[in-house]
């Protein structure tokens, strides 16, 4: 269809001209994997000298290499070759018509190896006739409801004990300073993250705009925090779990610069700023060359004590309208102490992880009142006026004179 008569199409032409080209390419992408699982029959390296199939895919189709091993899994799945018979063979003549999606195929498939053999060849057919009008969701429902029916009582366990439960986790830092998480978990363990997640992840009042993505990483954070300060943490070559900041004084104080974050870590001096309001120092004292001369003893910024009395004032987060409890906060200097701000309960104020940031970016600003509570000042673009705001979810308790 050319530019000219793009702009002349109704939507149902238009609607019709995708699915067209997208049964062209879906034809092709299952004559690409019959085209492998006959190179994987041949010998790869024989052929063109790589170990792997997945390796030679991977740079025809300059994919990653997970992509590619996921591609061979599933064509060697849908076609057969002299040493392997196809696991779902009807599967893969309906996937050279172009009529299946990738994420349809990968569903039968899945529902089909679970299917015990005697009954694959009829399952797998019915699996088709339901995917001409049910989405992959409801194919997998089905899976699950014909394994069910064949065989109720599940696998036979080799012995008497549990099951093992399948808990995997992968953390791994990038060369761009981010790090990535993936794993998998048994359906209890996961049940509870999630109950966690969702708890920590809801919005803090009609002022919070982040995406649910950004919630929930954030309430990744927050359950990271909760249990650094859990006193039931193990310990690490004689100390609780900790992450070392270095940053200069005077980086600290202006917010410019940058602070060394554990052993390859960078995070800004402003970021510095935000840890270093509630957390545990070791004064160091550097040479010329950054090396250290004096380490002084560890010392609690907020003793416990005070951080009670915050706990009693101001009952959780006391920025307006959130709802967090003090065990998911942590103590912010009003003047930041770097700057000689007193640590004590004139100068703290309980804000949670994410109103905390909130607080040193924005144009939020916080203060005393003249009952001893904390009040929060509006940026201009939010209340030209500025007029002072509470939090009054939490009723915070007068203190005895």
């Amino acid at each position: 269809m050319d530019r000219e008569a793009v702009w002349q199409a109704d939507a149902v032409a238009l609607a019709d001209r995708v699915v067209s080209l997208l049964t062209v390419v879906r034809s092709a992408e299952a004559e690409i994997g019959a085209l492998l699982v006959e190179i994987e029959s041949r010998g790869v390296q024989e052929l063109f000298g790589y170990r792997t199939t997945a390796r030679l895919y991977e740079h025809l189709a300059d994919v990653p290499h997970a992509a590619a091993r996921r591609t061979v899994a599933r064509a060697q799945a849908l076609y057969s070759s002299d040493a392997t018979p196809a696991l779902a063979p009807a599967t893969g003549a309906a996937a050279v018509t172009g009529s299946l999606s990738t994420p349809m195929i990968d569903t039968i498939i899945d529902a089909v190896s679970r299917i015990p053999a005697t009954h694959r060849d009829t399952a797998e057919a019915d699996l088709l006739t339901f995917a001409a009008e049910g989405g992959h969701k409801q194919v997998a429902a089905l899976g699950a409801r014909i394994l069910a029916h064949l065989d109720p009582d599940g696998v036979e366990p080799d012995d008497t004990e549990p099951a093992t439960p399948t808990r995997e986790l992968s953390l791994r830092r990038k060369r761009t300073g981010t790090w990535e998480l993936s794993g998998r978990f048994d359906d209890e363990t996961g049940t509870r993250a999630s109950a966690l997640l969702d708890a920590l992840a809801e919005r803090r009042g009609a002022d919070d705009l982040r995406s649910p993505q950004e919630r929930y990483g954030d309430a990744f954070s927050d359950a990271v925090d909760l249990a650094l300060n859990s006193p039931e943490l193990p310990t690490q070559a004689g100390e609780r779990a900790h992450v070392m900041v270095a940053v200069s004084l005077s980086d600290l104080k202006s917010g410019l610069g940058h602070a060394t974050l554990g052993d390859t870590g960078l995070i800004t001096a402003a970021e510095a700023r935000l840890h270093a309001c509630d957390c545990k120092l070791i004064p160091a004292v550097l040479g010329t060359h950054s090396e250290p001369l004096d380490l002084g003893r560890a010392r609690r910024l907020i003793s416990p004590g005070l951080r009670r009395a915050l706990f009693l004032r101001d009952r959780g987060c006391a920025f307006p309208g959130c709802h967090r409890p003090p065990r998911h906060c942590q103590g912010h200097h009003i003047r930041h102490w770097a700057e000689g701000g007193p640590t004590d309960l004139a100068n703290l104020v309980l804000l949670c992880g994410h109103h905390h940031r909130l607080l040193h970016r924005s144009g939020w600003q916080v203060r005393i009142a003249t009952d001893g509570h904390p009040e929060f000042l509006p940026p201009r673009f939010l209340d030209k006026r500025r007029k002072p705001r509470r939090n009054n979810i939490h009723q915070p308790l007068p203190f005895a004179a």
